[in-house]
């Protein structure tokens, strides 16, 4: 399935009109099934539908139970693929089959929800619902050179594929203490585009990523310190900034967290230890 779409466009430059073709990034539902229960009793059950660009529709649905809880290792899965239905465009539906022996706590699942800020949770509410998921804060040695971190956004930006002919796309990457990239993920979505690098790594055998951090190409909200921290990621770094509940829960999980890493800048909100800063370092009041 295509990530961009073509389209012709008008351009407005002062009193002058040209056409001109253009890209735009694909957006499109994705549903989330889960099958599930005793060999002689499977159920299917939809648990979640997000707009996505396709693309590691796999990674993403991985990725996604994962961060909420619902499965916790590789072997948890029986299969991932798309399922097609005459009512449905195809690819637009994913079906999850895990092992007979795998419990999905329904309601557990129905209370965890952390991505709304009107949703009447109070920040101590949702650490509480992560810390029971997590069971312990992040640890490891990993640390990383300053001048590692500012290079990081331009590194970024050149593997952005999709990004490079829209200009609308979010990115996650995975980068170890010399700033090289281990993978990159793209989607309209900034949630998504995490969920398909921690799905990836998750299939691979990479979690923990105690010794990788993650760059994000937008803001940090706590939903991303969520995932992250179920992924036991200690640094999360971004180009915008983050919320004062992602400093919140970054604080409590023992994860470093920078915001505006651009144009050879950036602020550490929590943990700065793993960030080797040039000496001497002036602090001015």
């Amino acid at each position: 399935m295509a990530l961009v779409a073509p389209v012709t466009i008008q351009k407005i430059q002062g009193d002058s009109l040209t056409e001109s073709p253009d890209l735009l990034a694909v957006e499109e539902p994705l549903e989330i099934r889960l099958g599930f229960g005793p060999v002689d009793d499977r159920q299917q059950r939809s648990v979640a539908v997000t707009m996505r660009t396709p693309g590691h529709d796999e990674e993403l649905a991985i990725g996604f139970l994962f961060t909420e809880g619902i499965i916790q290792k590789p072997a948890d899965i029986v299969s991932c693929r798309h399922c097609v239905q005459d009512s449905q465009k195809e690819g637009n539906v994913m079906r999850v089959e895990l092992q007979p022996d795998v419990e999905v706590d329904w309601a557990r699942l129905e209370r965890n929800t952390f991505t709304s800020s009107s949703c009447g949770l109070c920040g101590k509410t949702t650490i509480d619902a992560v810390m029971k998921l997590v069971n312990s804060r992040v640890t490891g040695d990993f640390s990383i050179n300053s001048a590692t971190l500012h290079a990081l956004p331009e590194q970024v930006r050149e593997a952005q594929r999709a990004f490079a002919y829209t200009g609308g796309i979010h990115a996650a990457a995975l980068f170890d203490a010399d700033g090289r990239l281990l993978l990159v993920r793209e989607d309209i979505g900034r949630h998504n585009a995490l969920d398909k690098l921690i799905g990836a790594a998750f299939w691979k055998g990479w979690l923990p990523l105690a010794q990788s951090g993650v760059f994000l190409s937008g803001r940090i909200g706590v939903e991303l310190v969520q995932k992250s921290w179920m992924a036991g990621i200690p640094l999360l770094a971004a180009v915008g900034a983050p919320s004062s509940l992602a400093v919140e829960m970054a604080e409590e999980a023992s994860m470093t967290l920078a915001g505006f890493v651009r144009n050879e800048r950036f602020n550490i909100y929590t943990q700065p230890d793993r960030i080797n800063l040039p000496s001497p370092v002036s602090i001015r009041g």
